[in-house]
């Protein structure tokens, strides 16, 4: 059985011509932008987006060599969402490191990120297929509503399981399900085989990003480059603080309310951390984003057992494995 480290090391040579193309997508004779491109691709990341394109395009028996540009594309987006995101949440730190936005400033930050989104979309337009096209449109579209979206519900402790959902599907899923379906598409799949892989990176996605919101609350800054406590910070209501609201006892429930209402104190994060422990919110957290890969690896029942199954479903239990 193979683990994640063995599953990056197969597809290395791939992975190494897919920074060549990320770096080509911040190619311009405006020199900030390969600058601040030159910043966020030395800040590493695990590169899974590009890692799950291309091996959705094995499983989908793919033998061209279009998967690693649009594996290219697919991280270019996700870089630009985190440009944007990075200014929208005012973060202090992006994978142990100060973020673009706090060297360079939010406007050109913004606009690099605009100039990826569209660099992008021009370079996938020239694979001249439309339902790549229209699988990454949409990606996009939700991914700007899912943000819109988070961003009402800041603060809101009255926000809904299903809104919670509803967010972290569109903000994270919806590109990881994107890069399946591309793969799928690729490799010309019959429609029942590109659903499944389209559903399983759906689940995988959000349990991905429903995973990486509780080890906010379990983080080690060394390891994982944020802060313990970001989102409360942030005012983000994530899923362990929605079972924590649905569980308390009223008088809790109040104190936990006044804590978010009042901004991000230390003492305020002690208390809720204590009040997960008296609940199981992060159990029970964890037990649902675990229920959901155990449903996407049913997503991939159609298909033969095969070394780029086996693939995907590591890369599927690394999202639950990576804060250990």
């Amino acid at each position: 059985m193979m683990n994640l480290e063995e599953v990056f090391a197969l597809y290395e040579t791939e992975l190494k011509s897919i920074e060549d193309r990320l770096k080509d997508l911040f190619k311009s004779r405006i020199f900030t932008i390969p600058l601040i491109g030159n910043h966020l691709i030395d800040g590493g990341g695990k590169r899974l987006r590009p890692l799950i394109l291309i091996v959705s395009a094995e499983i989908a028996g793919y033998k061209g060599d279009a998967h690693l540009t649009l594996a290219g594309i697919i991280e270019s987006i996700h870089t630009a969402s985190i440009l944007h995101d990075d200014v929208v949440d005012g973060a202090e730190i992006r994978r142990g490191k100060s973020p673009a936005h706090s060297i360079w400033g939010n406007q050109v930050v913004i606009l690099v990120g605009d100039f990826l989104y569209s660099n992008a979309l021009r370079l996938a337009v020239m694979q001249k297929n439309q339902k790549i096209m229209e699988t990454l449109s949409e990606a996009t579209t939700r991914m700007a509503e899912g943000e819109i979206l988070q961003l009402g519900k800041t603060g809101d402790t009255d926000i809904t399981e299903e809104e919670y959902l509803d967010i972290i599907s569109a903000k994270t899923a919806v590109l990881i399900s994107a890069a399946c379906r591309i793969g799928a598409i690729l490799g010309s799949l019959p429609e029942d085989r590109e659903n499944a892989l389209t559903n399983f990176g759906m689940k995988t996605g959000i349990a991905f990003q429903m995973a990486d919101d509780i080890l906010d609350y379990m983080a080690d800054e060394g390891k994982l480059g944020k802060r313990l406590g970001n989102d409360l910070k942030e005012g983000k209501i994530t899923l362990p603080l929605i079972y924590l609201l649905k569980t308390a006892a009223d008088t809790e429930i109040e104190e936990v309310k006044d804590i978010i209402k009042n901004g991000f104190k230390k003492s305020g994060l002690k208390r809720i951390l204590r009040l997960f422990v008296k609940y199981n919110a992060i159990e029970l957290s964890l037990k649902k984003a675990q229920d959901l890969i155990a449903d996407a690896k049913t997503e991939l029942a159609v298909f033969p057992d095969s070394p780029a199954k086996e693939a995907l479903f590591k890369i599927a239990d690394y999202t639950l494995l990576r804060g250990k």
